[in-house]
């Protein structure tokens, strides 16, 4: 019963500097012997264990495992030009830096790089969100080639045969996103934190809490800034005191609609409302105020409507809910186009028709339709197994041409397929996997012996739920294996089949001999809205009914030790595992990652207690019963089953003094517990030392208490 801090040398803070990372950083218990023998990624690691301890081995596979990992092109966006001729996309380049291509459709093995600087030997660029220019003849893009870790708006020509002419446009100082032309060419657009303290989101690392603390003195307010494209002149045009979260420039590039809130930004994107305004002046005018949370304003083709989802979101980015269109002219008159459908819309775009183009979450998979918004008719084109969801909302998908040929593109990964770019013509495509084109090809030859996977359902009190099993390597169904039970976060979100499991990486632990399984309770996304709703006010009840039905439901089908069944999560996964042994005594041991042990407290404690709001109704101050209800610290007495506790110095999200409180509770009753507190980290880990941390102490963990 321990708790330790580690002071750890610090490495690069983006996930593309894993490659550098793993050449210097440190693991406090032990010392990481890297194995460089195996050419595929993902291959049954070869270790020699004589002489080394079970510790050691399952360390140095865990950080073999993150090394072949970091061999693997990232994809993070996708754009298509106007004419559906071309299309670009933001990577990782495989030396460190985010680098973004271009390429032809027609000859896609002639790629050409998109960058500020060429040939820049060992400067570690990050480049982002490229953007077509609306007659296709530029590149709008974010790089920070000049200053290291202060992005830019750079332009360059999409004629040429290179890219050396890039030039910046703007001289910002703070964080910069979401990079948009208007119609008409003449401008464009970010988000701009001006000075920005932080990266705006609640999953980084919150700002030291030291001198007057007081929201109203919060100065990282996100504006809209618009950029002369000629000039490069920038104004900042939005109100100083509004917060602003997603927009969209009007088809005659004389307005935007926005989500927007008071400041601050990471709390208050739970209530935030839809807004217009004109391009020229702060004349903010408020077009709707949404019952739940608010996602993705776009406006249509023709100026007359404008669309979003809504629908219960736990999380700023995680979207999902059911799309609604509005007149731009205001009024009430609020249509559903997708009511009662038994998945859940996550991401759209108009086309130019005016009809609507959208993927959604069915059960644990994804699917594309096309949207009539006359008729609210819904046509399917593509359903499967997989993951589509890029880095942002904005970029997960591009669709592009003629009404008569309109093509699509997206990046496709699932359990055993790494990232790649696929287009096809959505005229011929319908259902038709035949008809896909594979447009990049920078993972071909590395995606070997991944892992098996199952898709399994099940019903729990009239509930449909899914969820996916990944099977131990060499599987052999005459053995009995033990099982990890990964709670999702949320708890609005789902699994879906991804080569790359965040949080505790756990895609390796079928390497070390444990079946894996992802369950998608109630609360989820992938069966409707209703569905998702339905664990308002009963967290960890519900719920975890759904997930030990789940485990029952997988235990009748596969060779599943019951006695050797341990649950972990992160997030809302993490708050689960720490009421889960509270109520039962069914798992073996558990992990808890930035969890929250007593709802009251936290309340009063996270940056982002509005999101409370949408699921008990009212604040913990006027019905501290509904609160106390779902918080593991009710039952803190009941609790047997050995629990490692995991959470960052700097979490927002999920403050570390919940986790201090769960693990104090613990020791004090002598429940086996450690609780490693990890400096300087968020809710979402940046250091890939810590990252393999987390792997390692959870599987160690495990290990140490579900032996047979």
């Amino acid at each position: 019963m321990i708790i330790e801090y580690r002071d750890i040398e610090p490495c690069s803070d983006t996930i593309i500097a894993v490659r550098n990372c793993l050449k210097n950083f440190r693991i406090g218990l032990v010392t990481l012997i890297f194995l460089h023998a195996a050419s595929n990624v993902f291959g049954q690691v070869a270790t020699d264990t004589s002489g080394a301890d079970e510790t050691t081995n399952h360390r140095n596979i865990i950080t073999r495992f993150f090394e072949q990992q970091a061999r693997v092109q990232y994809i993070y966006g996708v754009v298509l030009n106007p004419s559906a001729t071309s299309i670009a996309w933001n990577a990782d380049d495989g030396t460190g830096s985010t680098t973004i291509y271009r390429t032809s459709l027609s000859h896609p093995d002639r790629v050409v790089r998109v960058s500020a600087v060429v040939d820049a030997g060992n400067t570690k660029l990050s480049e982002r969100e490229p953007q077509w220019s609306p007659d296709g003849n530029e590149i709008a893009f974010f790089s920070d080639a000049h200053t290291p870790g202060q992005a830019q708006v750079y332009i360059v020509s999409a004629t040429t045969a290179n890219n050396v002419n890039a030039r910046p446009l703007t001289q910002f100082d703070g964080y910069v996103s979401h990079l948009k032309w208007s119609a008409d060419g003449n401008y464009l657009s970010v988000l701009y934190v001006e000075k920005a303290s932080r990266e705006p989101s609640p999953m980084a690392a919150e700002n030291r809490a030291v001198g007057l603390i007081d929201s109203l003195l919060n100065r990282n307010v996100q504006r809209i800034a618009v950029i002369n494209r000629l000039t490069g002149q920038t104004r900042q045009v939005t109100p100083p005191g509004l917060y602003i979260f997603e927009y969209d420039w009007s088809p005659d590039s004389r307005k935007f609609v926005y989500t927007a809130a008071l400041p601050p930004g990471d709390d208050n994107w739970y209530i935030a409302r839809l807004y217009l305004q004109s391009r020229g002046g702060m004349d903010s005018t408020l077009l709707y105020t949404p019952l739940r949370q608010i996602a993705l304003p776009r406006w249509s083709p023709d100026g007359k409507r404008i669309a979003f989802i809504e629908g219960l979101m736990s999380d700023q980015g995680g979207t999902g809910g059911e799309i609604f269109i509005i007149p731009s002219t205001g009024g009430n008159i609020l249509q559903n186009l997708t009511p009662n459908r038994a998945a859940t819309p996550s991401w759209f775009t108009w086309r130019s028709n005016n009809n609507i183009l959208f993927t959604e979450f069915v059960g644990g998979s994804v699917a594309i339709n096309t949207l009539s918004t006359s008729k609210a008719a819904i046509k399917n084109i593509w359903k499967a197994d997989e993951s589509i969801r890029a880095g942002s909302e904005e970029m997960s998908l591009a669709v592009a041409g003629s009404r008569a040929s309109p093509t699509l593109a997206f990046i496709r990964v699932s359990w055993n397929r790494l990232p790649e770019v696929w287009s096809g013509n959505l005229n011929n495509w319908y259902g038709n996997l035949t008809k896909l084109t594979q447009v990049t090809r920078l993972n071909t030859g590395m995606a070997d012996n991944m892992p098996k996977a199952e898709n399994i359902a099940w019903t729990n009190e009239g509930q449909k739920v899914q969820g996916w099993l990944l099977y131990p390597d060499n599987y052999n169904a005459n053995k009995h294996y033990p099982m990890l039970v990964c709670v999702h976060g949320g708890p609005a979100w789902i699994t879906t089949p991804t080569w790359s499991a965040p949080d505790f990486n756990t895609t390796v632990y079928t390497q070390l001999g444990y079946f894996v399984f992802f369950p998608n309770p109630r609360g989820s996304y992938g069966q409707g809205e209703a569905f998702t709703l339905a664990n308002r006010r009963d967290w960890g009840f519900g719920d975890l009914r759904d997930i030990i039905t789940g485990v029952d439901s997988v235990i009748a089908k596969f060779p599943v030790d019951n006695n050797r069944i341990g649950i972990f999560g992160w997030s809302y996964g993490g708050a689960t595992s720490m009421f889960a042994v509270t109520q039962t005594k069914r798992f073996r041991a558990a992990v808890a990652g930035a969890g929250a042990a007593d709802w009251l407290s936290y309340y009063g404690q996270n940056s982002i207690d509005k999101w409370m709001w949408s699921y008990f109704g009212t604040s913990p101050y006027d019905d501290p019963g509904a609160y106390a209800k779902s918080s593991a610290m009710t039952y803190i007495k009941n609790t047997t089953t050995p629990t490692l506790i995991l959470v960052g110095e700097r979490d927002g999200e999920a403050p570390a003094p919940q986790s201090f409180q769960f693990w104090h509770a613990l020791k004090e009753l002598q429940v086996p517990t450690q609780l490693m507190v990890y400096p300087g980290e968020g809710h979402s880990f940046e250091k890939l030392e810590n990252r393999i941390d987390v792997c390692a102490r959870t599987i160690e963990w495990f290990n140490t208490f579900m032996k047979p």
